[in-house]
């Protein structure tokens, strides 16, 4: 009898290590791949300087409080290209009130259209440099780091409620489970 017990566990330890080496391989996330029919969205800091960095973030987070509600009715490419290009001038607005609460001291660009974007790896994924229709904001001399995500389809929107999400999620450990369940 101790001896089929001993071999259960050894089996069990064995199942535990397989699943492990597939989490492990994965990162536990999805590749997200981005359609060719997109519309990206960017923000360009002033320079790779803490303050610039800090004033990029603050105009990304007003920026998608004002876009991603707009966005979530859109349901083509076609509604997001005219919701996108309709609100433009709110869009400069939110910037300059932004940039006015935070006394930022830049200039600013916005541009809806054709941009170019740097190649990318994001998630596993490597995007290719190129030029793609997006929303891109440009703050002073746009010399540092970038935020970027995918306004259509709704890849923002769903990272921006994941990200939302986060406080309300109970993780549970399978692994443990069976640990606590066959070894205590």
């Amino acid at each position: 009898m101790k001896g089929g017990f001993k071999l259960k566990k050894i089996i069990i330890v064995l199942v535990i290590l397989t699943i492990l080496f597939f989490i492990s391989n994965n990162n536990g996330c999805k590749q997200v791949i981005i359609p060719k029919e997109a519309i990206r969205f960017r923000v360009i800091a002033n320079s790779n300087q803490k303050k610039d960095q800090d004033n990029k973030q603050k105009v990304v987070v007003n920026l998608e409080k004002e876009i991603l509600p707009m966005l979530r009715k859109a349901n083509s490419l076609e509604d997001t290209r005219k919701t996108l290009k309709s609100n433009l001038n709110k869009f400069k607005t939110n910037i300059e009130n932004t940039m006015e609460t935070n006394n930022i001291d830049n200039n600013y660009t916005i541009n809806y259209g054709l941009n170019y974007f740097p190649e990318k790896t994001y998630r596993g994924v490597t995007y290719k440099e190129g030029e793609y229709e997006s929303l891109v904001v440009t703050l002073g001399n746009g010399l540092g780091e970038n935020f970027w995500c995918v306004l259509f389809p709704p890849l923002c929107l769903l990272e921006a409620e994941e990200q939302e999400d986060v406080t309300d999620v109970e993780y549970s450990s399978f692994i443990k489970e069976v640990i606590d369940k066959y070894f205590s």
